[in-house]
């Protein structure tokens, strides 16, 4: 009778304990990750503003540039994220686990942007640009 009740109790969810919560301590890397992805933007544009006594429109500009878009990505990445999570999660249930390139792939090319920027901005603020 014991034995009976306890599979009733067993949940699909159960089966996959360990897949499911390194599923979860992946998302929450993501969410970590995301969260310094906005922080450096935050800090780079605060830097700039609080520490620059130049009037040079193509380093606020660019330096405004570098937190918007950093902050656009963090976003990006923790919605992406939060999605991958949930159908991950439903393909672990249905053993159809299919590798997910679009948040590896969408990070990459939105932080190669960004450093892009951090590099025109490091350049005009040495005066090399």
């Amino acid at each position: 009778m014991n034995n009976a009740l306890e599979k009733q109790k067993e949940t699909i969810d159960s089966k996959y304990i360990q897949q499911h919560l390194a599923n979860e301590r992946t998302y929450l890397a993501w969410v970590r990750t995301s969260i310094t992805i906005m922080g450096v933007g935050f800090l780079i544009t605060n830097l700039h503003f609080s520490t620059i006594t130049s009037n040079a429109k193509m380093d606020d500009a660019l330096s405004k540039i570098i937190g918007l878009s950093s902050i656009i990505a963090g976003i990006f990445a923790l919605i992406i994220s939060t999605i991958s999570y949930f159908i991950k999660g439903n393909d672990i249930n249905n053993q159809t686990f299919k590798f997910s390139r679009i948040l590896v792939v969408y990070l990459s090319v939105a932080l190669s942007l960004i450093f892009i920027i951090f590099g025109a901005y490091y350049l005009d603020v040495w005066g090399l640009f």
